[in-house]
């Protein structure tokens, strides 16, 4: 192994966890020699009331036809091991989101539910326990909503449920921990399990103090994640409170969590309803901020209202602009795999209409791809001499990394540095300014050696017209971005991520210029 790989993994490992580690290595070689013990005596299920949650996406159609990730398949007998189209789309298979889809009747889960269960003894993916987890929940929801009793299919559920107490995700921990969990929860009620109940209570409350931050966001700070975690505090309030056994005893700490979860959602949200799609986001995989609203709506949960703070997202706002501004830091430190290159990117709404937007992503899979939507090349932010500002590989690891720190912190201006470009001896600041109907931004670059060079990148929706001048820009015949002279710009191509497996051409305005370039936002 060379030098550079050496200190790659150094910079890496250094941020993760003894506990991590350990069960890396546990999981690897020695819980090979220690299996779970399945088909234990269990109790009868006890079907959970459950008021009316969020739909699921179709991902389901007749005949054996499943669509997720914007990919397609059709089985004559289903495979539930398919990996033509990759791992992440052999999870979702295995989720069985489709039983809570809207239109999905009684006769056909449950025969999707037997045929699983008939090929048991040749699932790969679907024992792991990130799938054991979202398929756990979806089955007790369907199984309590029809009240199908079959001594069967409750042997094969609550296996998984052993299967998931015996490999809890310890060595990834963050939402894979906190999924299994909730999964844990579910099963607990479902067969009125004290040792799952007291497995899972001791985890929610562990990990929910500390994967939501004080200002509501998980602390991953993806919207699509934190949305997905919402979705499932959401779910764990609607059981207990609905359901008397343990006496609604961690109905608070759900009620609380949500309800700062929903303060968060609603001031990071857009004027329409858009989740900037920042570090790993995109569209159609988790449920829309509407929706989340009126599902905690129906169950009596008010919003808090919150000041982003913690997260470190800022939002500058005028009677025609929103930007949203991220001067946060990779996180959570342990586990980075969502995180991104980004550090002090805007995102720009005009008029509720997007104008500068997050690339987004379109794949999880380990490839050139993924490693380009993760990198500072392709966010709102300045990139310096071709290399990113934190280095993302492998395309979940994060090794030496970007610290943010921030200057200045009022409604009307905010100001902060990173130092991700320290090995050049470079600070890259960025202070955002509203003025009126004006957004005013200037990027600096500070350097303990000679002149500093950068380069910045504004990325534009798909949607949006734009006309090129010297030292400006016309968007959508009503914007103007107008830059200093110094300013060199350029138009660049760019795939826009729509969804994963999904890429729009459009089109990035590149600015260079060396040690300081000031741009103003104006609506004409």
């Amino acid at each position: 192994m060379d030098a550079n790989r050496i200190k790659l993994f150094y910079h890496t490992l250094k941020h993760v966890k003894s506990v991590q580690l350990y069960y890396q290595v546990y999981y690897k070689f020695l819980g090979r020699f220690f299996k779970p013990k399945l088909n234990r005596p269990f109790n009868s299920p006890d079907f959970i009331k459950f008021n009316a949650g969020v739909i699921n996406y179709i991902s389901f159609s007749e005949p054996n036809t499943f669509k997720f990730l914007n990919l397609e398949q059709r089985f004559d007998t289903i495979d539930w091991n398919f990996n033509t189209y990759g791992k992440l789309w052999t999870y979702n298979l295995n989720y069985f989101d489709f039983l809570n889809q809207e239109k999905m009747d009684k006769e056909t889960g449950l025969n999707l539910i037997i045929d699983f269960c008939n090929s048991n003894k040749n699932h790969l993916d679907a024992y792991e326990p990130y799938p054991i987890s979202l398929r756990g929940i979806n089955w007790v929801t369907f199984l309590s909503r029809y009240e199908i009793n079959d001594s069967r299919i409750h042997q094969q559920l609550y296996n998984d449920f052993i299967r998931l107490e015996h490999n809890l995700e310890y060595h990834i921990l963050a939402n894979h921990l906190i999924e299994n969990a909730f999964s844990l929860l579910f099963g607990a009620y479902y067969f009125q399990d004290e040792r799952l109940y007291k497995r899972a209570k001791k985890l929610l409350v562990s990990q929910l103090e500390e994967q939501v931050l004080s200002d509501g966001a998980h602390y991953e700070l993806s919207p699509m994640y934190h949305s997905i975690m919402l979705h499932r505090v959401l779910d764990c309030y609607n059981l207990v409170s609905n359901n008397p056994w343990k006496k609604n005893e961690l109905a608070d700490l759900f009620y609380n969590k949500a309800s700062i979860m929903l303060g968060w959602l609603q001031e990071i949200q857009f004027d329409n309803g858009d989740l900037p799609m920042v570090n790993d986001a995109t569209k159609g995989i988790a449920p829309k901020p509407i929706e989340l609203f009126e599902y905690a709506k129906r169950l009596h949960i008010k919003i808090s209202p919150i000041q982003l703070k913690e997260s470190g997202y800022r939002k500058l706002k005028t009677k025609k602009f929103e930007v949203l501004f991220d001067v946060g830091q990779i996180a959570p430190s342990y586990q980075p795999g969502h995180s991104h290159a980004d550090s002090l990117q805007i995102v720009v709404h005009a008029n509720g209409t997007p104008l500068i937007v997050d690339t987004g992503i379109s794949t999880y899979e380990k490839n050139e791809r993924r490693h380009l939507e993760r990198s500072t090349y392709s966010h709102n932010t300045v990139i310096i001499n071709n290399e990113n500002s934190s280095q993302v590989w492998s395309g979940f690891r994060v090794a030496k990394r970007a610290y943010v720190k921030i200057i200045d912190d009022k409604e009307n201006q905010i100001k902060a540095s990173h130092n991700g470009y320290r090995a050049f001896g470079i600070t890259h600041s960025r202070a955002l300014k509203s003025i009126n109907n004006k957004i005013e931004i200037t990027d600096t670059l500070k350097s303990t050696k000679t002149d500093a060079f950068g380069k910045g990148h504004l990325h534009l929706h798909p949607d949006v017209s734009f006309q090129l001048n010297t030292n400006s820009i016309l968007l959508n015949e009503t914007v103007e971005i107008q830059f200093s002279k110094e300013a060199k710009l350029e138009l660049e191509n760019y795939m826009f991520c729509n969804g994963f497996n999904d890429l729009v051409p459009s089109k990035k305005l590149s600015y260079s210029f060396n040690n300081q370039v000031t741009f103003s936002i104006t609506h004409l």
